[in-house]
């Protein structure tokens, strides 16, 4: 539906956002027969990042239909490998992780964004229970029984419960009056995807270096998406060379392991952060994705963490509707039911990379240790990969594979 037609639309539930964790959460709730309206302009198809999709993502995007559609464009991790390539004196063993090891085939796939939003786009389009308004917000109001989002096209949509899946400068959450705490970290991260001369064989390598990971996931075919963590000073020199000298230093900082390089378009630079919402709702408000939470690129957990929020989300409201609740009333539930896995991995992504930028020796001597417990003790490190991909506190039914 366009915003031409939006004039006084009403439905149970707005989600405002297109992104993946909005769109996630827009089709769970049409797919259960929520009227929804999903406010999102149409993304243009250029966005080349990728996503680590971990296993529960990927069981909860089959569950809803359109996992099939992006399964062709992304490529499985079946094994994790992590090198200790800094020049300390203390330093860490290598580590490998293998999916098989806990009885899967894959610990998730790696998609860029694009397939995976258009993956989402064809199945939001199939859902009769869902209203597409292509449009932007440009105003969220909020009163005792309703939230209305005025569109930049001209129009409003009003609903009894707005999930605000709009990105870290979020109207929804400054509506609903949600502070955020913010802090910055001393690194920058440098995007981009290549290919390469040898195969990937499925196995994403981080090496760690003393400005932070350096990390290859495989992409389908002879190709790889990087995240480079460095200094912020390294940032314009890094984003000046050409595509050759770009690739060599790759290939150099990479140690030859995929053999030559080659640099594909579409380099991205994300000073690195931490933002998290006081609250994840508020005032018929549910914030997901980016507008409740932002992390580091480090260890696949950003949109992991969205999507489990959507997942949340679209459990909660679908009970609510059920029990011919007020689907505005869920906000609280859905607080308790998110803050506990989005503090610890947010504390886990935290410490693990201060320890890489420390210089104080017992820290490099407790994350030395760690990392030798967790390659010498079967038990500790299968425990570790479940809690990594599945965990045990926030397994919404999507993430197994149950419809809603």
């Amino acid at each position: 539906m366009q915003s031409s037609a939006t004039q006084g639309l009403a439905a149970e539930v707005i989600v405002v956002g297109g992104g993946p964790a909005g769109l996630t959460a827009a089709i769970a709730l049409a797919g259960a027969g929520i009227d929804t309206a999903l406010v999102a302009k149409r993304t243009s198809g250029t966005d080349h990042r990728t996503t680590a999709l971990l296993a529960g993502s990927v069981k909860a995007l089959d569950t809803l239909g359109a996992w099939e559609r992006a399964q062709a464009h992304a490529a499985p991790m079946r094994a994790i490998r992590l090198v200790d390539d800094t020049a300390r004196l203390i330093r860490a063993p290598e580590l490998n992780f293998a999916a098989d090891e806990i009885g899967l085939d894959a610990f998730g796939h790696n998609i860029e964004n694009r397939h995976l939003v258009a993956a989402l786009e064809t199945r939001a389009g199939e859902l009769p229970a869902l209203a597409r308004v292509d449009d932007d917000a440009e105003a969220v109001e909020i009163d005792d029984a309703k939230v209305t989002v005025r569109l930049r096209g001209g129009g409003a949509v009003s609903a009894r419960l707005a999930i605000g899946a709009d990105g870290r400068h979020s109207l929804c959450r400054a509506a609903a009056g949600i502070a955020v705490e913010c802090r910055a970290y001393p690194q920058t991260a440098l995007t981009f995807n290549l290919g390469h001369g040898r195969p990937h064989r499925d196995t994403t390598t981080e090496f760690h270096t003393e400005t932070g990971p350096f990390t290859l996931v495989p992409l389908p075919g002879l190709r790889s998406s990087l995240v480079l963590v460095v200094d912020p000073a390294e940032v314009d020199g890094l984003c000046a060379l050409a595509d050759a000298d770009l690739a060599a230093e790759i290939e150099r900082r990479s140690h030859s392991i995929l053999g030559k390089i080659e640099v594909e378009p579409g380099r991205g630079v994300f000073p690195l952060a931490v933002e998290t919402a006081s609250r994840f709702g508020a005032r018929r408000v549910a914030l997901i994705g980016e507008a409740a939470h932002v992390m580091p690129p480090i260890g696949a957990q950003g949109l992991n963490l969205g999507l489990r929020d959507a997942a949340t989300i679209g459990e909660l409201v679908v009970a609510a509707h059920r029990d011919g609740s007020d689907v505005g009333d869920i906000t609280g539930p859905y607080e308790h039911m998110r803050r506990a896995d989005v503090g610890s991995r947010m504390l886990a992504i935290d410490v693990l990379n201060r320890s890489l930028l420390s210089d104080f020796l017992p820290m490099q001597g407790a994350r030395g240790l760690g990392l030798l417990l967790l390659e010498r003790i079967g038990p500790l490190r299968r425990a570790v990969m479940r809690e990594g991909v599945a965990p045990l506190a926030s397994q919404p039914r999507l993430m197994r594979g149950e419809m809603l």
